[in-house]
C-alpha cells in the first residue's frame, strides 16, 4: 500500500544559506534535518515524498535537497502562494506570512491520493513514531474508515527548548488514547525536571502535537470548504491570522465528523526554535550516529 510523507517548507525564508535554518547542516556529511526525517519514513515504509514549498524557490530547493532525495524515492512538489485562494477571495497586498498549515495542506490537493503523514521541515522527530503512524495508516482500522486519522502523542518534557518558552498544542486523551482536545498554549518553559507557564505549572507529561499527523486525502478534500469558512471570519487589517492543523483537526473530533489515535512516543523531539538550539540540535545528531542509530552517511 503506498503512504506518502509530506513536508512542510513553505515557510523557509526567500535566501537560501545564510541562517536559514531548515536548511543549515546538523550531520556529520552536511545534512540538514529533512534529510533525517526522509531516511526514518523510508525506513519506516513510506515510499514517497512530497515537498510543499513556494514556487521562487523551486530551483534553489532542487538543488539544495530534491534532486537528491529524488534518487532514492519518488519526489513530487506543492506549492503554497498566498495569491492561491479558494472562493474569490483576495490576500491584502500587506500580508508576506503564509496563510498556515491547513492551506499547505490544501495545496497537495491532487498531488496526494494515498494516507500520508504531515511533518515540519525544521523538526527532528525520531524514528519511533514514523514507524507507528505508518502502521496506523495500512492498518485496517484506517483502511475501514477515511476520517480515522492518528496523531504522534510527544512527552511535553521531551520538547522543551533550554533558550526559552515554547508554544505547544497540549493534548487531552481518553483512556482509549484517542485525542477530545488540544489547547494552543504559549510560553512553556522548563521549570526544574517540570514545566511551567505564566499561569503556573503545567504537567510535563502532558502529550503534546508537534505537527506529525497521519491522514488521509479524504482529509484533503474538506479542507478547501473549510478554508472558505475561515476567510469569511478573518477582520479587516488582519495580517497574521493562519488556517492551522490543529485547530481544523480539533473541529473535525468536536463535529464529530473525525477521530485521531494518539500514538504515543518517547523519541526526543528537538529543532531550533531558536539560534541558541543549534549547537544542540549538531551535538544530538552527533551523539545518534555515534550510537549507531545512523549511519555516518545518510546516501
Amino acid at each position: 500500500m503506498d503512504t506518502t510523507l509530506v513536508i512542510m517548507a513553505a515557510g523557509i525564508g526567500s535566501r537560501f544559506g545564510g541562517g536559514i535554518k531548515q536548511l543549515a547542516p546538523v550531520g556529520p556529511n552536511g545534512e540538514i534535518i529533512m534529510d533525517y526525517s526522509i531516511y526514518d519514513a523510508i525506513e519506516a515504509g513510506f515510499n514517497k515524498v512530497v515537498f510543499i514549498i513556494r514556487r521562487d524557490l523551486e530551483k534553489d530547493f532542487k538543488e539544495i535537497i530534491g534532486n537528491r532525495i529524488e534518487k532514492i524515492c519518488k519526489v513530487e512538489y506543492a506549492f503554497q502562494e498566498n495569491d492561491n485562494l479558494p472562493g474569490g477571495f483576495v490576500t491584502p497586498a500587506e500580508r508576506k506570512k503564509p496563510w498556515g498549515t491547513g492551506h499547505a495542506i490544501l495545496s497537495t490537493k491532487g498531488i496526494v491520493n494515498e494516507p500520508f503523514l504531515v511533518i515540519n521541515a525544521d523538526d527532528y522527530y525520531g524514528k519511533e513514531a514514523f514507524v507507528k503512524i505508518h502502521d496506523f495508516l495500512v492498518s485496517d482500522e484506517a483502511k475501514n474508515n477515511p476520517y480515522a486519522f492518528c496523531m504522534a502523542g510527544f512527552i511535553l518534557k521531551n520538547t522543551l527548548s533550554d533558550n526559552g518558552g515554547v508554544t505547544r498544542g497540549v493534548c487531552k486523551v481518553n483512556d482509549d488514547n484517542m485525542l477530545v482536545d488540544v489547547v494552543e498554549t504559549g510560553d512553556i518553559e522548563k521549570d526544574g525536571a517540570g514545566a511551567k507557564t505564566p499561569d503556573g505549572p503545567i504537567d510535563a507529561d502532558s502529550f503534546v502535537s508537534m505537527n506529525m499527523w497521519g491522514l488521509t486525502p479524504e482529509f484533503i478534500d474538506g479542507l478547501e470548504d473549510g478554508f472558505i469558512e475561515f476567510l469569511s471570519n478573518v477582520k479587516e487589517g488582519d495580517l497574521k491570522a493562519e488556517y492551522l492543523l490543529p485547530s481544523i483537526v480539533d473541529g473535525m473530533i468536536k463535529d464529530g465528523k473525525a477521530t485521531v489515535k494518539v500514538l504515543p512516543t518517547n523519541d526526543k523531539w528537538f529543532g531550533v526554535t531558536y539560534k541558541e538550539d543549534a549547537p544542540v540540535v549538531i551535538a544530538s545528531i552527533k551523539k545518534l550516529v555515534d550510537d549507531g542509530i545512523y549511519p555516518q552517511k545518510l546516501s
